[in-house]
């Protein structure tokens, strides 16, 4: 871990500077999503559909554990990368410190009243006879015990990234899912524990990375502003304020994606567990596109809010250009590769033919909305780059509730199963014409005031 990134900040290549930090974060996101999709593939080797049920029913609020690592870590980010921009690294310090601890103190006190609201929660998610024992054991270790090294192991790695150590950040969120990879296998089968063992080892592949993330941290505690000492934690000069501003778009998807997702599979689940089953290998699937535009937009927003704050608008002009650019062919790609081969993929996770019938269905319509998600979350991380709140507010608000879970009404009135899966598309093709509308305007303000607007925002939080 290097002391100093400056160069890659401002001087390097912009293309280079893009690929550095946005690969081994691409790479990062993609072995997340194989070890959540881990779960359900060894969980499906046993052919349950009951399990695979009560794993994807348990998902809604498990995800809600990255909304609470997004909230601190990207908002975290976002100041941290600004705030060295700037030259203050004082303020960066305590970012990270409060960054951190809150992050831990909140995603406690959310493990512990989920796991003891499951017998209110639990019919909300649509658990039945068949599925409720396994979800209380996902709940437990994924949940409860495993809340706080899971939303550690992602804020870590967002604040680490802040600071232009893309591929250390990886390195531990790739850990993880390695881990999980390799301790699924073992729990699930070797002891006998079905899906118990694969909540088991998400945990603890968590907590493997969470050390490795101390580690890292204290053997380079003389050159990083990210440090875990108490004296740097405040909630002075509003700059708490800031970061839970920023960060609270992309906690506000995350949340409004488990409240959509809890009236998806509760819809679903009312046709058949198969069904829902179906539909959860398809979600987990498709969670690859997602990742990849997820880990283009992490990945470079500290390099737009570095050179926003350091008032160098030709080289961020050039960064985003280049990011929408890759953006657009990765997750084109992706899509094709989805929609044609839909049905091996799926068989690949389960081999029951009703549960494969409705995974392969879902996972073409879903695969649709790839490059519209990716032009969304790109736009969405610019604003949040720059410091802006409302405008990302607006779009994580539209994109998951706003537009989709009507249309899931709709189109479960008027099509049943086979149509609901449609609201995905029709929703994150209007978030994404809404997200153009908001960004052209901006872009347009920042070409002909940039200065202004950088030495407001500079003004504002330093």
């Amino acid at each position: 871990m290097k002391t100093d990134n400056t160069d890659l900040f401002e001087k390097m290549p912009v293309r280079k500077a893009v690929i550095t930090l946005v690969i081994p974060t691409i790479i990062s996101q993609i072995i997340t999503v194989i070890y959540n999709m881990a779960d359900t593939f060894f969980i499906g080797q046993m052919d349950d559909p009951n399990q695979v049920a009560a794993a994807t029913l348990a998902m809604p609020p498990f995800v809600m554990l990255t909304g609470i690592a997004n909230l601190f870590g990207i908002g975290g980010s976002s100041l941290i990368s600004r705030s060295l921009g700037a030259g203050n690294r004082e303020k960066a310090k305590k970012c990270a410190a409060f960054s951190i601890w809150t992050a831990a103190a909140v995603a406690l006190i959310y493990g512990l009243l989920m796991y003891w609201s499951r017998p209110t929660l639990f019919p909300l998610l649509g658990t039945d006879h068949f599925t409720y024992d396994y979800c209380s054991d996902y709940f437990l270790w994924t949940i409860a015990i495993g809340g706080v090294p899971t939303v550690l192991n992602a804020c870590l790695a967002h604040l680490v990234r802040a600071e232009g150590y893309s591929k250390e950040s990886s390195i531990g969120l790739a850990l993880g899912g390695i881990m999980n990879i390799i301790l699924d296998p073992i729990f699930i089968f070797a002891f006998g524990l079905g899906v118990k063992g694969a909540a088991i080892a998400t945990m603890l592949s968590n907590l493997i990375a969470v050390i490795y993330f101390v580690c890292l941290l204290h053997k380079n505690e003389k050159n990083t502003v990210i440090k875990f000492s108490l004296k740097n934690y405040t909630l002075l000069n509003g700059f708490p304020k800031e970061i839970l501003l920023v960060g609270f778009p992309s906690f506000m998807m995350m949340l409004m994606g488990t409240f959509s997702n809890l009236v998806l599979n509760k819809m679903v689940v009312s046709y058949s567990n198969q069904a829902i089953a179906g539909m959860g290998i398809a979600k987990k699937i498709d969670m690859l596109a997602f990742a990849i535009a997820n880990g283009m937009t992490q990945g470079v927003l500290p390099l737009i809010g570095y050179n926003f704050a350091s008032g160098n608008h030709i080289r961020m002009r050039s960064v985003i250009k280049t990011a929408f650019l890759y953006t657009m062919i990765v997750s084109s790609v992706g899509a094709v590769f989805l929609f044609v081969g839909a049905v091996p993929v799926v068989k690949f996770f389960i081999n029951d033919a009703e549960t494969v019938a409705y995974g392969q269905h879902f996972l073409r319509i879903i695969s649709i909305t790839c490059p519209a998600i990716s032009i969304t979350m790109m736009i969405i991380s610019i604003f949040q780059a720059t410091g802006r709140k409302l405008q990302p507010m607006i779009l994580s608000l539209l994109r998951k509730g706003g537009f989709d879970i009507p249309f899931m009404f709709i189109m479960d009135a008027t099509l049943g199963a086979d149509g609901i899966p449609w609201a995905t598309p029709i929703s994150d093709m209007l978030a994404m014409f809404v997200a153009l509308m908001l960004f052209i305007p901006y872009w347009t303000k920042l070409k002909k005031g940039f200065k202004t607007i950088v030495q407001s925002e500079n003004q504002k939080h330093c």
